[in-house]
């Protein structure tokens, strides 16, 4: 299970990575070079784990990022500022608000799922 999470997870966030660098507001998210460069790393990580990495490697991944982007997603939440729940990441570079949160969230929560579902 983790393998084909990790298969779909990594197209995901290759076709974000590409789509940001030609629409920075999609779905009212903040797309910036510097976070369609984590999203085109991340995506390349989880479709090698899912296409050619073991089921335990893609699974110990998706238990990793679910965990941190979960994470990611409600320190968002509680610590980013004004109206848009702005969090200044790398400030000018890298700043997300509510729905990069919600995102994080929502992916954070499939990739765990994904991971826990995996064999040992």
């Amino acid at each position: 299970m983790a393998k084909k999470v990790a298969t779909y997870l990594g197209v995901v966030f290759l076709v974000l990575g590409v789509v940001g660098f030609f629409v920075h507001d999609l779905l009212g998210t903040h797309l910036s070079m510097a976070h369609n460069l984590v999203h085109l790393i991340t995506g390349a990580i989880f479709l090698y784990l899912g296409m050619k990495g073991t089921e335990s490697a893609a699974r110990t991944w998706c238990l990793v990022f679910g965990a941190v982007y979960l994470l990611l997603g409600a320190v968002g939440f509680f610590a980013g500022e004004g109206a848009d729940r702005m969090l200044a990441v790398i400030p000018g570079e890298l700043e997300l608000g509510t729905m990069d949160h919600v995102v994080h969230l929502l992916l954070g929560s499939i990739s765990l799922v994904g991971g826990l579902a995996g064999r040992r």
